[in-house]
C-alpha cells in the first residue's frame, strides 16, 4: 500500500511540471512536434516540400508525372543495328554514335538545362532532347547507318621535313582551310597536285615517313596509328643491406614516339568527309642524372646516380572537313622528332646538340571502297552484303 502511494505521488509529481498549454511548451523551446500537439510516441512526417527527408534526397527524387519538357523535349528510339552488326573491329562499335554525337552537339548541351538522354545500346539509340537537337541526331545516324558499316581505304601519311622550306614551292598548289588550333596549318589540294607535291618533297634528303600508309577504316569509326615504344631508365634506389653493394636500383619506363588517332564520317552523300585527327607526340629530350649517395661500411664514400627524363610532350585534336575527291594536308609545325635521325639507333641528339625538330606534316586521302567491293558482281550481293563480305579479310 505504501508503494502504490508513493508511485501516486511522483506520477502527479511529473504532471505537474508539464505547460497546460501549447504555447507555454513551444515558449520553454520543446520539440516542433509537441508543439502541435501530437503524441510523443508517433513522430510527424515532415511536410512535402520541407526537405527534411534527407534519405529521400539520397536516393534521388521520382516525377510520377514523367520527364519534364518544358523546352519541348521528345523521346526518339534510332534503330542502329544495320550499323553495328557489321562492326567487328571493336566491342562496343554504337560508342563511335555517342562520341560523334557529343562532338557535334557539344558536352554541355547533355549535361545542362533543358533536360537531355542519350544512351546508346547495341541495337538502339535512345534520345530525349528538343526537336532541334533530334534533327541533328537523326542526320548523324543516317550517316552512320545509310553506309552499313562500309569500310573505306584511307592513305594517311606520316611525313617530316628538317625544315619547312618546302612550303616555299609548293604554296600554289595549297588551298588554306579554316584550324581552330593555334600553330596549326592545314590545306586541301587536288589528288593530281599532292602527287606531284609529295613526289617533290620525297627527293629531299631530309625526307622521312613514319607510317604505312594505307588504313582500313569503318565509316565512323576510328583507327589508331602508333610508334610509342617504352624506355627504361634508373628513377630511385632502395637500400637493401643484405645486398652486397647495399641498394637496389628501381626501374621505370617512360613512352615515346607518336599516336596518331583517326576518325572518319563520310556524309550521306558520300561527296564530303568529317574527320577528327588526334596526334599525340612524346620526345624523351635526354636523360638527366642526379647522384645518390648510399654508404655503407665496406664503400663509406659509394655512390650511384639515377635518372630524370626531360622531356618533350605535343598535343594536338581538330575536327576537319574536305571533299572526298581531294587530299587534306595538316602541317603540325616544328615539333618534336622522336624517331631515329640519319640512321642512328639512339633516339637522343648528340652531346651538346639541340633537341630533334621537324616540320610534321599529315596527308589523308580516301581512296573509296576496297577494290574487291567495288568490282564484285551485283548478282552476288545482297542487302548486306559489303559489310559482311569484308569481314575479317583485312
Amino acid at each position: 500500500m505504501l508503494r502504490q502511494l508513493l508511485f501516486a505521488a511522483g506520477c502527479a509529481a511529473c504532471i505537474a511540471v508539464i505547460p497546460s498549454t501549447p504555447n507555454a511548451m513551444a515558449a520553454e523551446g520543446s520539440p516542433a512536434w509537441r508543439a502541435s500537439g501530437e503524441s510523443p510516441l508517433r513522430p510527424v512526417a515532415p511536410p512535402a516540400n520541407s526537405g527534411v527527408d534527407r534519405s529521400n534526397a539520397a536516393r534521388g527524387s521520382v516525377n510520377p508525372t514523367g520527364l519534364p519538357n518544358d523546352a519541348g523535349q521528345v523521346w526518339r528510339d534510332y534503330d542502329i543495328s544495320s550499323y553495328t552488326a557489321r562492326v567487328t573491329s571493336t566491342k562496343r562499335p554504337e560508342q563511335a554514335l555517342v562520341d560523334w554525337i557529343l562532338l557535334e552537339t557539344g558536352y554541355e548541351a547533355w549535361h545542362t538545362e533543358p533536360l537531355g538522354i542519350l544512351s546508346a545500346g547495341p541495337r538502339t539509340l535512345r534520345v530525349y532532347h528538343t526537336p532541334d537537337m533530334q534533327r541533328i541526331v537523326a542526320d548523324l545516324v543516317a550517316r552512320f547507318t545509310g553506309s552499313e558499316a562500309a569500310t573505306y581505304t584511307f592513305s594517311t601519311r606520316v611525313v617530316s621535313l628538317d625544315t619547312p622550306s618546302w612550303r616555299t614551292s609548293a604554296q600554289r598548289l595549297l588551298r588554306s582551310v579554316p584550324v581552330k588550333t593555334s600553330g596549326i596549318s592545314a590545306w586541301v589540294l587536288a589528288r593530281e597536285d599532292a602527287a606531284v607535291l609529295l613526289g617533290e618533297i620525297r627527293r629531299r634528303s631530309d625526307y622521312r615517313e613514319h607510317n604505312s600508309p594505307y588504313l582500313m577504316v569503318n565509316n565512323g569509326q576510328s583507327t589508331l596509328i602508333s610508334t610509342m615504344r617504352g624506355r627504361s631508365y634508373v628513377r630511385e634506389i632502395v637500400t637493401r643491406p643484405n645486398v652486397a653493394s647495399g641498394f637496389e636500383p628501381v626501374t621505370a619506363q617512360v613512352d615515346e614516339g607518336f599516336a596518331l588517332d583517326f576518325s572518319p564520317l563520310l556524309t550521306v552523300d558520300r561527296r564530303m568527309i568529317d574527320a577528327t585527327i588526334k596526334c599525340e607526340i612524346n620526345q624523351v629530350e635526354k636523360m638527366a642524372p642526379a647522384v645518390i649517395e648510399v654508404p655503407t661500411q665496406v664503400s663509406p664514400r659509394q655512390r650511384t646516380e639515377i635518372e630524370v627524363p626531360q622531356m618533350s610532350h605535343y598535343r594536338f585534336h581538330e575536327r576537319f572537313r574536305w571533299p572526298v575527291d581531294q587530299v587534306l594536308i595538316v602541317g603540325l609545325g616544328m615539333v618534336a622528332l622522336p624517331v631515329p635521325v640519319n640512321g642512328s639507333s639512339s633516339l637522343l641528339p648528340l652531346l651538346g646538340s639541340s633537341p630533334a625538330r621537324a616540320d610534321l606534316l599529315i596527308f589523308v586521302e580516301c581512296k573509296g571502297r576496297p577494290t574487291s567491293a567495288a568490282n564484285a558482281p551485283s548478282s552476288t550481293r545482297s542487302p548486306v552484303r559489303e559489310a559482311k563480305n569484308y569481314r575479317g579479310r583485312y
